[in-house]
């Protein structure tokens, strides 16, 4: 295959991992790990505990651990993400992480506004286009109302509600969540989900690593992972899928529908 039609192959997905290895200090976290992430698609990554979830997410956005190893390529876009320069990944490519640091006596609206960086020239003041994406951020996560308040006056849940605001503020054509339902009480799970359903329909792409195994069930695309590699990917409403999903989590779930909507649930006997 030519040069040109492996780069028009790549360029048909959001992401690309080609035999991917990634070592932590002494620990082999990721093995040889290879995958396509569709384009206009939500893609949930689940797994048990230390399958690697985290670190293959960390992987796509192009963050780095102090002691990590790592060898294989990332494609963006059909670009080697090491080809990307910080501005351009920046706008392309948003990021909600685990605990990320964020200053206590930071407003609110600082906050997200700090998502519109990558659109600003240097020490540029926010243009009529920033304010605009800053506002239908917060009203998209309804933390509006809070937007003078300091971060530090806030509860876990609201401030998660601010950093995903932050990362919608950026505009980017894929967005990258790591755990985005933690510390978020049931109304605002669900509130999540439709936000990244409409996100979908609005041409964006969605890459959400989940513990809450109902809620992946309702993306367009599972990736069940174990041990540092992919044992499945697939249609959420593939039975293959399913029984994926339960094998990797030892059969202690069960996969039923209910309403129209898969369901996770606790396999009592």
């Amino acid at each position: 295959m030519s040069d040109h039609a492996t780069q028009a192959g790549l360029a048909m997905h959001a992401l690309t991992v080609q035999a991917l290895n990634v070592q932590l200090g002494e620990r082999e976290v990721l093995r040889q790990l290879s995958l396509q992430i569709p384009r206009g698609r939500w893609t949930a990554i689940v797994g048990p505990n230390g399958a690697g979830k985290s670190t293959l997410l960390r992987a796509l956005a192009g963050m780095r651990a102090s002691n990590q190893k790592q060898s294989g390529d990332v494609f963006l876009q059909g670009r080697k993400l090491a080809d990307w320069n910080g501005r351009e990944r920046a706008k392309a490519l948003a990021w909600l992480g685990q605990n990320q640091p964020v200053s206590a006596d930071m407003a609110v609206y600082d906050v997200v506004m700090l998502g519109r960086l990558p659109h600003q020239g240097w020490l540029a003041p926010a243009s009529s286009a920033d304010r605009q994406a800053v506002e239908q951020a917060l009203k998209r996560t309804h933390a509006w109302d809070w937007r003078q308040r300091s971060i530090g006056q806030l509860s876990g849940g609201e401030r998660q509600r601010v950093l995903l605001a932050r990362a919608l503020a950026v505009q980017a054509s894929t967005l990258l969540m790591d755990e985005p339902l933690a510390n978020l009480d049931p109304p605002h799970q669900t509130d999540w989900m439709l936000t990244a359903r409409s996100l979908v329909q609005q041409g964006m792409t969605v890459v959400s690593v989940l513990h809450e195994l109902s809620f992946a069930l309702l993306a367009d695309e599972i990736i069940v992972m174990q041990a540092g590699q992919v044992t499945h990917q697939g249609s959420c409403s593939d039975p293959a899928s399913h029984a994926a999903l339960e094998a990797v989590f030892e059969h202690r779930i069960q996969v039923r529908e209910l309403d129209g909507l898969w369901l996770a649930l606790p396999r009592l006997r």
